[in-house]
């Protein structure tokens, strides 16, 4: 298969390309690096010639719903728009674990493109996962004080991002299944105590969100609210291993 991934340098995108390779599978990446640009389209149609199926892990660390909707909503209508005008029979995307239950900006971005994809007009399978392993450590550049980092108290299952990553490919590479079951890690654990972990001298101060969305992350409604496939990579060999 011809398989594009759009974000394919980021977090996750770089395990799919990995996987993909691994797998024999013939790889696009879309992203600036390779000239280009999802926000406006531009060296995109070239990229997807002859293209089976595009994995859309781009993303955008925005706050701010009016942000955060415009990236994704902008994004997913690019990709789609120069997918259909390719003749891509299938587009996969990463989604997040209870966005539905968290009013986020961010989240507002991600049930945007949730949205689109399933209204548009391209075949489509969507893979909601927990958090990374690594968003503890994004989690310390969240609010910054000095040598202070605010990290917000909240429940998680996380996974690894490469187990991520063949979970999607294992979707690109079958029929499109709509929304596939969720995929969390093997463990519930304190985000606030990951952070410690790789703090790398930072103090960490657990701050309560405000409002529903705070309420809602501290409860645990990012984890899991039914049986679906689990990660085996624990955060401590995830960090055994780095």
């Amino acid at each position: 298969m011809r398989i594009a991934v759009a974000g394919g340098t980021g977090v996750v995108g770089r395990h799919v390309v990995e996987v993909a390779r691994e797998r024999g599978h013939d790889v696009v990446v879309l992203s600036r690096s390779e000239g280009v640009d999802l926000t406006t389209g531009a060296g995109l149609a070239e990229r997807l010639a002859r293209v089976d199926a595009v994995i859309d892990t781009a993303n955008q660390a925005a706050q701010k719903r009016v942000d955060s909707e415009a990236f994704f909503g902008g994004v997913t209508r690019t990709l789609l728009d120069a997918e259909a005008a390719a003749g891509v029979r299938h587009h996969v995307v990463l989604s997040i674990v209870g966005i539905d239950d968290v009013d986020s900006g961010y989240y507002a971005g991600k049930r945007l493109q949730e949205r689109l994809v399933a209204e548009g007009p391209v075949p489509w399978s969507v893979l909601r996962a927990t958090q990374f392993h690594e968003f503890a450590e994004q989690a310390l550049h969240f609010m910054r004080v000095g040598p202070f980092s605010l990290v917000p108290r909240m429940l998680s299952q996380p996974v690894a991002a490469r187990e991520v990553a063949e979970a999607l490919m294992a979707l690109a590479e079958g029929e499109p299944a709509g929304r596939a079951p969720e995929l969390a890690g093997p463990e519930r654990l304190q985000v606030v105590d990951l952070a410690r972990r790789v703090a790398r001298g930072r103090r960490v101060v657990p701050v309560r969100v405000p409002g529903a969305a705070g309420r809602a992350m501290r409860s645990g409604a990012l984890l899991p609210q039914s049986d679906g496939p689990r990660g085996t990579l624990t955060f401590d060999a995830w960090l055994a291993g780095r």
